[in-house]
C-alpha cells in the first residue's frame, strides 16, 4: 500500500457526495480529467478498486462505501478540529441534509426552516421528506427529525428533544351541534369516531389528575393518514384524536373544536437525531440548537 495524499481523500468524499466526477469538478472549479485521476491515484496507494466506472454510472464497490464511511468520517474530525478554533469567529455554513417524515416535515418543519434559512443565510439546507425508515449514517443524512408516541431506544446516535405535545380529541362545531358535547369519556360510545384502522377500536384516555379509561366509539371514517383524519373531522364526520400542532390552526379559526379538554389520547415525541461526528460540526449544531429552541 503506498502513502495516502489526504487531498485525494478528501476529493473522493466529495466527489461522492456530489454523485459523480463531472458534478464535483463543475462545483470545485477543476476539469474532471483531475479528479478521475486524483481519484484512481488515491486507489493505486490503496491498491484497491472503490469505484466502478462506466461511461454513465458512477457506483461504489462494497469495499468503496466502507471507504467512504470512515473517509467522510475523517473529513467531519478534520472540520470539527478546524470548527474549534473558528467556532466563535465564523457564521455557521454550509449544506445540512435533514429528512423527515410527511407529518412532521409539514406541522412541523414548514414553518420553522425558512426562518432558520433566513437566520442563517450561509447554511444550506436539504429536507428530504418520507415515511420511509431513513439510515442516517448510510444514506448520508446529517439530522432525522422523527415523530414518536414512546421513548426511542437507545443508539450511536445523539438524541435532541424538540417537542412534546398531548394528543387531544377534536370535531366540527356542527356535529357537536348536531350530536351533541359529550360530557365525559362514557358519552363517546354513542359518538362517531374517526379511526387510524379498522382494528384501533379502543381510545385509551388519560385525564389530567392521572385517571385513565378505555371508550370505543362507533367507527364512521377509518384512515391512517392524520391529515386525512383532520380533513374528516373539519367536515362534521365524527370525533379524531389527533397531536395538537396538526389541529392548532383548525382550532384557532373555529373549523375544529375541543372535545373533552381535561382528557389526552396519548403522548407524541419529536426528536433530533444526529450522528455523533457530524453533531459536531457549527453548521449542523446551529441548525439542531435553533430546531430545539424554536419547537420547545
Amino acid at each position: 500500500m503506498g502513502v495516502l495524499n489526504l487531498n485525494d481523500l478528501i476529493l473522493f468524499v466529495r466527489a461522492v457526495d456530489a454523485g459523480g466526477f463531472a458534478a464535483v469538478a463543475r462545483r470545485l472549479g477543476l476539469p474532471k480529467s483531475t479528479i478521475s485521476k486524483r481519484v484512481a491515484e488515491l486507489e493505486a496507494a490503496l491498491g484497491a478498486r472503490l469505484i466502478h466506472r462506466t461511461s454513465r454510472s458512477f457506483v461504489l464497490t462494497e469495499l468503496g462505501r466502507d471507504f467512504y464511511d470512515h473517509a467522510r468520517g475523517a473529513m467531519i474530525e478534520a472540520e470539527a478540529a478546524e470548527g474549534v478554533v473558528r467556532r466563535r469567529l465564523a457564521e455557521p455554513s454550509g449544506t445540512v441534509r435533514i429528512t423527515a417524515s410527511v407529518p412532521t416535515a409539514q406541522f412541523r418543519l414548514a414553518g420553522l426552516l425558512p426562518v432558520l434559512a433566513r437566520a442563517y443565510p450561509k447554511i444550506r439546507l436539504q429536507l428530504h421528506v418520507t415515511d420511509r425508515f431513513v439510515d442516517l449514517v448510510q444514506e448520508g443524512f446529517d439530522i432525522a427529525v422523527r415523530s414518536h408516541f414512546a421513548p426511542l431506544p437507545d443508539s450511536e446516535l445523539m438524541q435532541r428533544r424538540m417537542a412534546v405535545e398531548r394528543i387531544t380529541l377534536v370535531a366540527a362545531p356542527d356535529y357537536l351541534a348536531r350530536r351533541g358535547i359529550p360530557a365525559g369519556p362514557e358519552d363517546l360510545a354513542e359518538h362517531d369516531g374517526l379511526l387510524t384502522a379498522p382494528s384501533a377500536t379502543v381510545w385509551r384516555l388519560r385525564h389530567r389528575d392521572g385517571r385513565e379509561v378505555q371508550v370505543a366509539p362507533a367507527s364512521s371514517f377509518t384512515a391512517d393518514e392524520s391529515v386525512v383524519l383532520r380533513q374528516a373531522a373539519a367536515a362534521g364526520l365524527g370525533i379524531a384524536c389527533l397531536p395538537e400542532t396538526m389541529t392548532a390552526e383548525a382550532r384557532a379559526d373555529g373549523t375544529l373544536a375541543p372535545v373533552l379538554p381535561e382528557w389526552e389520547a396519548g403522548t407524541v415525541w419529536t426528536t433530533l437525531l444526529t450522528p455523533h461526528r457530524r453533531g459536531q460540526l457549527p453548521a449542523i449544531r446551529a441548525v439542531i440548537d435553533f430546531l430545539a429552541k424554536e419547537a420547545a
